[in-house]
């Protein structure tokens, strides 16, 4: 939209020169006064945020649907080389696919790798995960929820780049799209392979447009969907509430506050204790004990900042927008995700790796283009001209972090290469039978998942597996010298052999009947 627009308002160009005059007061357009006296804080008279007259500039749609492809083509790209060449990190791509699976068959989501029978949403509270049905029906494999997450990534820096556009016209939008898509939170989910705020990721990002265009009722209906994507966003949809109540909207405000609070403690107390076995909900193990010693809750809050690793993760935050981001009130949203982090006490929550800091991405890229508009209305001179380089900062800040970072790889021609151990690894699938009951390490599991029945390796016992598949190089505490004994060790009702060796892995049959069906 073109034009000015103030708390009365839009006031487009074609107005008439006799409706237009400049008073004491501000701008005055037909009879709206639109508040030109911007304070340098951005909050006039302390009160609510600056809503000063401002000029929303075209944004076709073109170029960011472009850029998007490019991003979501470079996404998937790394996601699927690193599958198809056995480098997942970690068994949650195979719990995610398990999760989707047993929704697409409208099945209770039971995740067998987390346990016999375990229902998911004892763990974590993700129903929202359940709209990748559709895809799965059409895709049956964790691939497709690695395309899903690159195409939510990606269609999340459409948003955040054409707000840029709109706020602050030039070539801004693009710049900010190719920083955004290139930002380090972005890049190190992508390399996690798939969890469930790639959902949250474009949702977040639409919530900060709304409040950035004071688009109210749009605020609320893009922050209500979060509470089903992890229990813990119910506290940023709190937050959302107050910075709606910070705008002026207070009923709103009040009310949105007030779900979020309610959404997490309902998620929390009631609905995951529910469906856990245990009864509770195991996360909050993570604040209260540090390798089984009970952690006070004072001392909780006095190790939040305790870590070099935590200090980075924060400076590095917001040195990706050139620190401009700390001028907008939208940079309160980090805080309910750093709070549970930064008071951890798992180490894996407090840097910069892994998928955690996906959701503030777009925060923090929003609240830059916000602290700049704000900036370049400052009386300090110094102010405005950083603030008229600070996008291009930050774009040059992703351009060479990235060398640091994942995507760096496809630049590399080894990352293409098929080696000997991808090669063993496929002739060990090939050894596995269509609908077995498998029993293995991170290495095969999300290759499983899609037609066979996967449990972690020693999570499963007395469930006598149809097989036990291991890589001998998954980097066990102890070496494992006869892999046929350490099946029996896990199940002990049951008798292997070996029926594929392929480099490091190896693939042993049960030869006993299942206990209970002779």
């Amino acid at each position: 939209m073109n034009g000015l627009v103030g708390p009365g308002g839009p006031w487009r160009a074609g107005a008439g020169a006799t409706d237009r005059q400049v008073t004491s007061e501000g701008l005055r357009c037909g009879g709206i006064v639109l508040d030109l006296n911007q304070s340098d804080t951005g909050v006039p008279g302390g009160q609510a945020p600056e809503r000063a007259a401002r000029t929303w500039h075209p944004a076709p749609l073109r170029p960011y649907l472009i850029a998007a492809v490019v991003l979501c083509a470079l996404y998937f790209l790394y996601g699927y080389l690193r599958y198809s060449h056995f480098q997942s990190p970690s068994w949650d791509l195979g719990i995610f696919e398990q999760e989707v699976r047993a929704y697409a068959g409208f099945d209770a989501p039971v995740v067998d790798i987390k346990g016999p029978g375990y229902l998911i949403l004892g763990d974590h509270f993700s129903p929202v995960v359940a709209l990748l049905v559709p895809l799965y029906w059409i895709w049956p494999s964790a691939v497709a929820l690695l395309f899903a997450q690159a195409a939510l990534f990606a269609g999340s820096a459409v948003i955040v780049g054409r707000t840029v556009q709109q706020m602050l016209g030039g070539r801004s939008g693009l710049c900010v799209t190719v920083a955004y898509g290139l930002s380090w939170g972005l890049q190190e989910a992508v390399k996690a392979d798939f969890h469930e705020i790639a959902l949250a990721v474009p949702l977040i990002a639409l919530v900060c447009r709304a409040l950035l265009m004071e688009r109210w009722r749009a605020v609320v209906l893009w922050s209500l969907p979060l509470v089903l994507v992890k229990e813990d966003l119910g506290i940023t949809v709190a937050v959302v509430g107050g910075l709606l109540a910070l705008y002026g909207k207070r009923l709103q405000g009040f009310l949105l506050a007030a779900f979020g609070v309610l959404a997490f403690a309902l998620t929390v107390l009631v609905l995951i204790p529910a469906a856990s076995s245990a009864g509770t909900y195991d996360y909050w193990k993570k604040i209260e004990e540090n390798g089984g010693q009970e952690v006070s809750p004072l001392d909780s809050v006095l190790g939040v900042l305790d870590s070099s690793v935590k200090l980075e993760m924060l400076v590095f935050l917001v040195g990706i927008t050139a620190f401009m981001a700390l001028r907008s009130p939208l940079i309160l949203l980090v805080l309910p995700t750093l709070g549970w982090r930064l008071l951890s006490q798992d180490s894996n929550h407090w840097g910069m790796v892994w998928h955690y800091s996906a959701i503030l991405m777009p925060v923090v890229f929003l609240a830059m283009a916000d602290g700049i508009r704000r900036s370049q209305g400052s009386k300090r001179p110094w102010l405005v001209s950083y603030a008229n380089v600070a996008v291009p900062v930050a774009a040059a800040v992703a351009v060479a972090l990235t060398q640091h970072l994942p995507l760096r790889d496809l630049l590399r021609p080894e990352t293409y290469r098929t080696d000997a151990r991808t090669h063993a690894a496929e002739a060990a699938l090939d050894a596995i039978p269509v609908g077995a009951r498998v029993e293995t390490d991170i290495t095969l599991m999300a290759h499983l998942t899609a037609d066979r029945t996967v449990y972690w390796i020693g999570g499963a016992p007395g469930t006598a597996p149809d097989v036990v598949a291991i890589n001998l190089d998954f980097g066990w505490s102890r070496p494992i010298d006869d892999p046929v004994k350490y099946a029996e060790q896990l199940h002990p009702e049951a008798r292997y052999r070996i029926t594929r060796e392929a480099g490091s892995f190896v693939v042993m049959e049960r030869t006993t009947p299942v206990p209970g069906n002779d």
